[in-house]
């Protein structure tokens, strides 16, 4: 359950059962939903965080009809739905730092159900800052290589060639990492070449922690999953590496 992408969004993205997609798109729909109205425009051109939103909803599959009539709903008088983005940082079990990254039109609700579970699960949730500083803000995308086919020097090229900044095997998965404002263009470029599991910005930790205590492990697995179930939760960052 390392990191960032590693172990919780891949799990998210590529083990994704019907309902599971399901819940996905809907994150992602109100997140495209939010970049429309905050951007104000409907056009990725003229809205990189759009742009973004529109490389990570690709990445996961979402057809290209449910793109557009997110966005045409977006756009939409009759659209009263009034999210906002907010951020909440804690520790989990053995001090690892946690972000979540929310959605919602109930900060009130949104703030109790985030802190209950981190109560309930050996953490606590902390003041704005208190674990943001260990992260970097980074575009990642997540190349699939689980059949081991890719030539990993052709695939290196390909994404330097791109734009991107970094470039890593791991696990049958090559990351990819670019600055947030660039993750758009470099995922268009390769979206033809390549397989993504995942294509999002992301904070990722400077640092990992490994959890000791098997019960911490439990408890924290737990905490993440019930987490991701949250409508209003979008993203859960940490720098736990356990495998």
């Amino acid at each position: 359950m390392s990191g960032h992408s590693k172990w919780h969004n891949i799990q998210k993205t590529k083990g994704a059962a019907d309902a599971k997609r399901a819940q996905a798109f809907t994150k992602i729909a109100r997140e495209m939903i939010v970049a429309v109205k905050e951007g104000g425009s409907g056009d990725p051109a003229n809205n990189s965080r759009l742009a973004t939103v529109i490389a990570k909803a690709k990445a996961a599959n979402m057809p290209n009809d449910n793109i557009k009539r997110t966005i045409d709903k977006a756009l939409g008088s009759g659209n009263n739905e009034n999210f906002e983005s907010v951020t909440y940082e804690g520790y989990g079990p053995e001090g690892v730092a946690v972000i979540v990254d929310a959605m919602t039109d109930n900060r009130n609700r949104t703030a109790s159900e985030v802190r209950h579970l981190f109560d309930k699960y050996g953490g606590n949730m902390g003041a704005a800052g208190c674990v943001s500083w260990s992260f970097d803000k980074k575009g990642v995308i997540l190349i699939d290589n689980e059949e081991g086919e890719l030539d990993e020097d052709t695939v290196m090229m390909d994404v330097l060639e791109a734009g991107a900044d970094d470039f890593s095997p791991d696990d049958n998965v090559f990351e990819v990492y670019t600055s947030p404002d660039a993750l758009p263009q470099v995922a268009a470029d390769l979206e033809s070449k390549y397989k993504f599991l995942s294509a999002q910005v992301e904070m990722v930790p400077q640092n990992y922690v490994k959890l000791t205590d098997p019960e911490n492990i439990k408890k924290f697995e737990k905490m993440l999953d019930l987490m991701d179930e949250n409508e209003d939760i979008q993203n859960v960052w940490h720098n736990c590496e356990n495998e």
